[in-house]
């Protein structure tokens, strides 16, 4: 097994290692997708289907979408 490591920017944005890119065939602006079981995360290279259902989730999600809420939870 291969082990890589990346370390997160205080905007808690990593970058994905080289090895790692290179096994998903990720190019830049390609989406990925995580995979949560408990403990157990996996990255993967986002499907088409991934990006319709995140879409279609996108016009319920209203709690967070003035500048009073983004000034409010910026620090999150």
């Amino acid at each position: 097994m291969q082990t890589t490591t990346s370390k997160l920017t205080k905007k808690y944005q990593a970058t994905i290692p080289e090895p790692v890119r290179r096994l998903l065939n990720l190019e830049a602006g390609d989406a990925v997708a995580f995979d949560i079981k408990g403990p157990v995360i996996r990255l993967r290279k986002a499907r088409p289907i991934d990006l319709a259902y995140a879409a279609s989730l996108e016009a319920t999600l209203t709690e967070w979408e003035t500048q009073a809420d983004e000034d409010a939870y910026r620090d999150l």
